[in-house]
């Protein structure tokens, strides 16, 4: 599986997650708890292989350096909403629109992604970089579930 494919499935996988995520109520407590924790988890290990290897070998090609550079912000804004949240108990009036700010910027984010910066990744690294970057992802992501205690999840 090469590297754009790899993240293209996790970022599937998310966009439902948080689809799921957003149509719940405060009633929903265990649901929507539950959601969060499966999503804060992909999302975890969805970062560690882009900042460790995705978004490494992409800045090195000038063309590229400037999105990367955008991704990581936009990575750290997403931590900041998901520590807030995390901090929230998930019954509170603001904890679902705060949800959905966390969706929409996780949904710019990937628009981003799959545009300009997948469409350089193809410019800058041919079809073997590409399958050893993603051979390379899937093993980090199954060590760092591990190491975290994050299981993968099963796509639904």
């Amino acid at each position: 599986m090469n590297a754009i494919t790899l993240l293209e499935a996790d970022h599937a996988k998310v966009k439902r997650l948080l689809t799921e995520l957003d149509s719940t109520t405060e009633r929903g407590i265990k649901t929507r708890a539950e959601l969060f924790a499966t999503i804060k988890g992909e999302l975890t290990l969805h970062e560690i292989v882009e900042e460790e290897i995705f978004y490494p070998e992409l800045k090195a090609h000038p063309k590229a350096k400037d999105i990367v550079l955008e991704g990581y912000q936009e990575h750290h804004v997403v931590d900041l909403l998901m520590s807030e949240l995390e901090a929230l108990d998930v019954s509170d009036e603001t904890w679902g629109a705060k949800a959905t700010v966390m969706k929409e910027n996780i949904e710019h984010h990937i628009e981003e992604e799959e545009g300009e910066m997948f469409r350089q990744a193809r410019q800058v690294l041919d079809a073997a970089e590409l399958d050893d970057l993603g051979a390379r992802m899937k093993a980090r992501k199954a060590s760092a579930g591990r190491e975290l205690g994050i299981p993968l999840a099963a796509p639904r």
